[in-house]
This record gives structure tokens, sequence and C-alpha cells, in this order.
């Protein structure tokens, strides 16, 4: 009987994590975020995997700068997919260790979780640059034409901040 209980508080890496925070919340919109959260890292990291594919490819023989973008670019990927899984790893921990009871601190991290996914596309908008933009049309329209005209270096601000509301939810609601 104890090795049982050790092994269903043991979710045994990050693949585990998801499957074990499911089933530990009892926050629907959290459950929800689970799911949102595991379709949308697998689809960026075979995104990124292939995309790093092809810059190997099209950089094979050149000089040790361009080792240095296929770096910058795992380093990316990383930064853009950690933000994504972190809520599902901190939330798996906490029932794990049994460090404290309700849903207030799940569904907390699931509307962080959500807020990194809006601040990422509201960074990829607003960092588009110029020859790939398309005109827009429609009742989002205006909000796009606006997203489009600041400055591509504000692409990075909505993600940080973002990560950042994700860190202080989860201080205060831990």
């Amino acid at each position: 009987m104890a090795g049982a209980d050790a092994e269903e508080r043991s979710y045994k890496g990050l693949l585990g994590s998801f499957r074990y925070s499911f089933g530990a919340s009892e926050s629907y919109l959290y459950k929800g975020y689970v799911l949102v959260s595991a379709a949308l890292g697998i689809a960026l990291t075979l995104l990124f995997t292939f995309a790093l594919i092809g810059v190997i490819a099209a950089t094979l023989g050149a000089s040790e700068t361009i080792t240095l973008v296929r770096s910058f670019f795992v380093l990316v990927a990383l930064l853009v997919i950690a933000p994504i899984i972190a809520p599902v790893l901190l939330v798996a921990r906490r029932h794990r260790k049994r460090l404290g009871a309700g849903t207030t601190y799940d569904a907390a991290l699931a509307i962080g979780g959500y807020l990194f996914i809006g601040a990422l596309y509201l960074g990829l908008a607003i960092s588009v640059p110029p020859e790939h933009r398309e005109s827009t049309t429609g009742a989002l329209g205006a909000v796009v034409e606006t997203l489009y005209g600041l400055p591509e270096a504000l692409g990075l601000l909505p993600p940080v901040l973002a990560i950042v509301a994700i860190v202080l939810l989860h201080r205060r609601f831990r």
C-alpha cells in the first residue's frame, strides 16, 4: 500500500507531470489549460525542431558565427516553450508535495498561462516584419493595424509582462 501511495505522488518527469496534475487538480479551468498547453507545447516543439533542422541545413559549412545563431535559436525555443509548461510543472509540484488545498492556485496559474499564450500572440503581431504584414479587415482589423504600427522591439514586452504575471500569481497564491 505504501508503494502505491508513493507512486501516486510521483509523476516521473515532465510528461508525467501533465497527467499527474490533470488528475490531481479539481479546477476545470486548470484542466483545460493542461490540455491547451500540452497541445501547444508539442506543436511548438515540433515547429522549432523542424525549423532548427532547416537552419542547420541552410548553414552547413558556414562560419562559427552561424553556430552561435543556431544556439540562439534553441535558446529562443526554450524561452517560448518553458513559460507555457511552467504552470503545469508548478501545480504538479504543489499537489505532489501537498503544499496547499483548494483550486485557487491552480486556476490562478491557468489564467497566467493563458495570459502568456495571448501575450505571445500579441508579441508576434507587433514584431512581424513590414514585408510580411497582410492588410487586415473586419472587427479586429483596427487592432491589428495598431499592433503593426508599434515599434518591433516592443514585441518582447507582452510576453515578458506575462511571465512576470505568472511569477506574481505563483507567489501570491502559493
